[in-house]
């Protein structure tokens, strides 16, 4: 089946001249409404392209060697056997509800203490990321227990919620003592609009940075710089939790090898350090195991995700929702329009009105929040401004999901509730509000 599709996709190259009416969005309310292709899609070989990344997205992939050499050479470390195992629907992930639970759509980001409050160095044994996984022979890096501690506040009208806070105690290492270690664990995030993301006029991200709060209304947002050495150039940073990515190419092979260890064109080492020699020693499904083939037909796959269209939009409860959302300072972060560049590739990308609801820079959201870890560029409290489109559609397709980049949140009004830092205004705002404002809130961020 998977070459079958390989072969519908190879040689196809999505025109510029099939776009008819352009249509980004879909209507689609059911566990596929993350899943759907953008409805310009519409021909055989478009489609066909669609479902090839699709397929290679939600494959199991396999150890080395193996009778099928297109799908094999998982690992030696790895955290997941698929892209869909942490990303079920292309929603969000969630994180244990105890130390005794596994990680399922959650990671652990690893890392030392270092000079500089924007950077730290990789695990001299245990690398950037822990991995719970290993093929035969390949001992496992060792297991993530989460510890919560539970809170309760108190809203206006006598509401209460009850907050969690996560705590990561590492076990079982597989070689040698962890040491003095950094840890951040990250839920998998939805995917939704990524080719659109990477679209974004730079310039109007750029407009939007205030670094020293010149304007003084408290928040200070800025551009996570991604510096190319070879080619002496800099890029905004776009993906990824901490905005530390910036090609949407990128962040698909990061993750692959990263998570799955499959090599690529763009990693094409073996997640294995130094001193991890029985690692080191694995079979190899390739050289690189992810072909420019494969990595292409996922890129183009997610690229054409379409972006589930805002419902209920005229109902009086979500127009009143959404007049809170703007009188609470949420749009200050979480702005509700922006334009792609007027040179985006393919052309139904170009000069397009978008709402992602977020404004793809870094901001101090203050020390309940911080995990503590500096990170390519953004320091352990500052957080790239999550998108919000489809974020109403998140039970649907994914049952029981997580909020914020750990997963603490288990519904929409916690995850405001850990808002601090430069957010500190807007989380007081919704806390003291009236109930039925409150509620309204909810209601328009659940028609997103």
């Amino acid at each position: 089946m998977i070459r079958l599709i390989a072969l519908i996709f190879m040689g196809v190259v999505l025109s510029e001249s099939v776009y008819a009416e352009d249509l980004l969005e879909t209507t689609e309310l059911s566990r596929r409404a993350l899943s759907m292709p953008m409805p310009f899609l519409n021909s055989d070989q478009q489609l066909g392209q669609f479902a090839a990344g699709r397929s290679l997205f939600n494959q199991m992939w396999v150890i080395a060697p193996s009778n099928d050499e297109e799908i094999d050479g998982l690992g030696p470390l790895y955290n997941s056997i698929s892209c869909l195992a942490c990303h079920a629907g292309n929603g969000r992930g969630r994180a244990p509800d105890g130390p005794t639970e596994k990680m399922r759509s959650m990671l652990v980001r690893l890392s030392i203490p270092g000079e500089n409050p924007f950077h730290s160095e990789p695990h001299p044994v245990y690398g950037g990321q822990l991995q719970e996984f290993a093929v035969p022979g390949v001992p496992a890096e060792g297991r993530a227990e989460v510890h919560y501690e539970y809170s309760t506040i108190t809203l206006s009208e006598g509401e209460t919620a009850i907050l969690r806070k996560p705590s990561i105690q590492l076990v079982n290492p597989g070689s040698g003592d962890f040491g003095q270690i950094l840890t951040s664990p990250r839920i998998g995030p939805a995917l939704v609009g990524m080719g659109l993301i990477e679209m974004i006029d730079k310039q109007e991200i750029l407009s939007w940075q205030d670094p020293d709060d010149k304007n003084a209304d408290g928040i200070s947002g800025r551009v996570n710089w991604i510096i190319d050495e070879a080619r002496q150039t800099r890029h905004v940073g776009r993906f990824g939790y901490k905005a530390n990515i910036a090609t949407l190419d990128e962040q698909i092979a990061s993750a692959f090898q990263a998570d799955l260890g499959l090599t690529s064109a763009l990693f094409p080492e073996e997640n294995c350090s130094s001193v991890q020699t029985d690692c080191q020693q694995a079979v190899s499904g390739g050289e690189p195991e992810l072909t420019a083939e494969q990595l292409q037909a996922v890129s183009f796959y997610l690229q054409f995700l379409a972006v589930p269209a805002p419902r209920d939009q005229s109902e009086p409860e979500v127009i009143r929702g959404r007049a809170v959302f703007d009188e609470a300072g949420c749009t200050a972060c979480h702005r509700p329009q922006l334009k792609t560049s007027s040179t985006a590739k393919p052309a139904a990308f170009a000069n397009r009105l978008i709402a992602p609801y977020s404004d793809f820079l870094l901001h101090d959201m203050g020390e309940e929040l911080s995990d503590h870890r500096p990170d390519n560029g953004a320091r352990g409290s500052e957080w790239r401004t999550s998108p919000l489109w489809g974020i109403g559609l998140a039970e649907k397709v994914g049952d029981k999901v997580g909020y914020l980049h750990d997963g603490r949140a288990t519904t929409l009004l916690e995850a405001i509730l850990w808002h601090g830092g430069e957010a500190q205004k807007s989380r007081d705002a919704v806390i003291t509000m009236p109930k039925a404002d409150r509620d309204a809130l909810l209601q328009f961020l659940n028609a997103l």
